[in-house]
């Protein structure tokens, strides 16, 4: 029953009832479905969520709507949002559910060089990065309300099939609090939504000086050492140990001549050192000619992004099914073309969803 041309109100128990028989329609039709689930009131809590949040509650054009957006958000009525470059897609639940549409400009060149020469040299870790563990100096720049990397009023378009009439309604509003929501999850999706690569702001310079003067001066990094200090894998490689420190011979007392015989023994040495590091190598290479639900040989970063889009999930909700970080994720993506190199656990893990994801 409508009054006064306004249409009946609707429970939210209601809103939400109708909202996942639509969303089970679309799940029967293959469609990956990725809502926004608070666990608390809190909608952001990490560095880059809650620097989202405010920077659209920074803007007074917004002020009047941003409100009922939280209500919405809260209580679970967004009940879809997916994050790519420069465009936010969004499913809300209303009076019915309503398609949220909101596209972003890129992030300026200029604008970008900027942070990065802010960056330069103080960001040795991704893990730090998507914490947002950041030097005060470089949190200044990338949070600046003009020339940071969140997008300004000017930057964004909204559209919503909803009656209302309005730039901004509740829904996309809502929409825009998932966006803070889902950074806490995954925060590599701001540079994802803007069109740059976050690991142009890491210094891998500066993170390998770091290690080493942990240590001592002839300590070698091992492979798990560096996947530590950067927050990504490294691929299996043979480290060779550092060689026994040589005492210097005692005065008085005549080295001692290499005779034919120990020349001999040493060759013999050598040549079963090398046999040996050759049986650790042989152990890892994988053979060539693999059965159809095995890994493509060689396995390439755009392989591994197309296999995850094709599953519809973020590079978060990838890595949780493979058992590994979002970062290595995100590291093996940026190959490209060229072959990951990964260790032989995780090859087993890939091997192991691979199948799963590949069954005739």
């Amino acid at each position: 029953m409508r009054y006064y041309g306004w249409p009946t109100y609707v429970t939210v128990a209601e809103r939400r009832a109708k909202a996942e028989k639509q969303l089970e329609k679309m799940k029967k039709k293959g469609v990956a479905v990725q809502p926004v689930a608070l666990s608390g009131r809190k909608i952001a809590a990490s560095f880059w969520g809650k620097g989202w949040c405010e920077q659209m509650e920074s803007f007074s054009d917004y002020a009047n709507r941003l409100p009922r957006g939280r209500s919405y958000v809260r209580n679970g009525s967004v009940c879809h949002l997916e994050i790519a470059a420069g465009r936010i897609t969004a499913l809300v639940s209303g009076t019915t559910l309503y398609n949220v549409v909101i596209t972003i400009e890129p992030l300026k060149a200029s604008t970008w060089e900027v942070v990065k020469g802010a960056c330069s040299g103080k960001i040795a870790s991704l893990v730090d990065l998507l914490r947002g563990k950041l030097d005060d100096s470089v949190m200044e720049v990338v949070t600046d309300r003009k020339k940071g990397l969140f997008p300004l009023p000017g930057e964004m378009k909204f559209d919503c099939d909803c009656p209302d009439w309005a730039g901004m309604c509740k829904h996309v509003a809502a929409v825009l609090y998932g966006v803070g929501a889902r950074l806490d999850q995954s925060p590599e999706m701001l540079f994802v939504l803007r069109g740059v690569n976050h690991q142009e702001l890491i210094d891998v310079t500066a993170a390998v000086a770091d290690a080493t003067r942990a240590g001592s001066s002839r300590r070698r990094i091992a492979a798990t050492g560096l996947a530590d200090v950067f927050g990504i894998e490294l691929a299996d490689t043979g480290v060779a140990e550092d060689p026994p420190t040589l005492a210097p011979p005692k005065k008085g007392v005549p080295e001692k001549k290499s005779t034919p015989a120990a020349k001999k023994s040493e060759a013999e040495r050598t040549a079963a050192k090398i046999a040996a590091v050759k049986k650790v190598s042989e152990r890892h290479v994988v053979k060539k000619s693999l059965p159809e639900n095995h890994l493509p040989e060689p396995f390439t970063g755009k392989i591994l992004y197309a296999w995850r889009t094709s599953l519809g999930e973020t590079q978060t909700e990838f890595a949780a099914r493979l058992s590994l970080s979002a970062g290595c994720i995100s590291q093996w993506e940026s190959k490209g073309k060229k072959p990951i190199g990964m260790q032989a656990r995780s090859r087993l893990l890939l091997e192991k969803a691979w199948k799963a994801t590949h069954k005739d």
